[in-house]
């Protein structure tokens, strides 16, 4: 059996791509929905409707095990499909989300302020504030900065552009902040640009570099589906639709897959 990813894009592959370079002796199946982003425009039912279509799919091609690498599904869908989805439809498979291991980063021994970007969808509805609270990290002082504008700009590979204009953001919203969390899986992308500019006055936060730990100990603690796990190092990539320009972002980020289209 295989692990899965799903995204509302192509954000998602950078966590795969780590996940992938942590653990490069298992398989992977990415599913992007590429026809209906983004998603921070659309409705928790829509959200909720289109995730679920994406996590069948890929139990259906045998992932045992989903991270949804989108902060918009994982904020609006990751519980409700693990509570009501799973149990009636694949009690067996896993799904798991990517706000909770960034949560638990925020752990601080005195209070701190933390520039949160992200979605107009995961701001409003403020999942990172309820599992912080949840998780007790009481010392970080979430800044909620809706940046919707950023996707589009990675998507299209104009990352200097989107750089910009999310130090534009910061600076002006939350500039007295100690540390920013990276709330898309696009803005990845944005990582080193924003540490050059902002170098040690903030702490910047990039779930490319949480997930892969996270799912390494989940998976050690796990060995019932860490031993079903195939182990044949391949990586498929499935869009619901392809357009030219992703080619040279799959080039980019993963070296070269197969490619599926619906």
């Amino acid at each position: 059996m295989k692990i899965g990813f799903f995204d509302s894009g192509l954000g998602g592959l950078t966590i795969l791509k780590a996940v992938a370079k942590a653990l490069p002796e298992y398989d992977y199946v990415y599913y992007g929905d590429t026809a209906n982003i983004p998603y921070g425009d659309k409705t928790e039912e829509e959200i909720y409707a289109l995730t679920v279509r994406g996590v069948e799919y890929l139990f259906k091609v045998d992932c045992s095990l989903v991270v949804i690498a989108c902060n918009t599904a994982s904020a609006e869908t990751a519980r409700r499909i693990q509570e009501e989805f799973l149990p009636t439809n694949f009690p067996d498979r896993k799904v798991l989300g990517v706000i909770v291991p960034t949560i638990e980063e925020l752990n601080f021994g005195k209070m701190t302020k933390v520039a949160l970007l992200a979605t107009k969808r995961t701001i409003e509805s403020k999942k990172y504030h309820k599992e912080l609270e949840l998780k007790g990290n009481g010392n970080a002082l979430l800044i909620d900065m809706a940046t919707p504008e950023l996707v589009p700009l990675i998507e299209l590979g104009e990352l200097e552009a989107a750089t910009n204009q999310a130090i534009s953001r910061i600076e002006t919203e939350a500039g007295e902040s100690e540390v920013v969390v990276l709330g898309c899986t696009h803005y990845t992308e944005i990582k080193r640009g924003l540490r050059a500019h902002f170098k040690e006055t903030k702490n910047i936060i990039s779930q490319d570099e949480v997930i892969p730990e996270k799912l390494k100990t989940y998976l050690a603690a796990h060995p019932e589906i860490e031993t079903k796990l195939s182990r044949g190092g391949e990586r498929v990539v499935h869009l619901t639709e392809h357009k030219p320009y992703f080619d040279q972002i799959l080039q980019q980020l993963l070296g070269g897959v197969m490619v599926e289209e619906n």
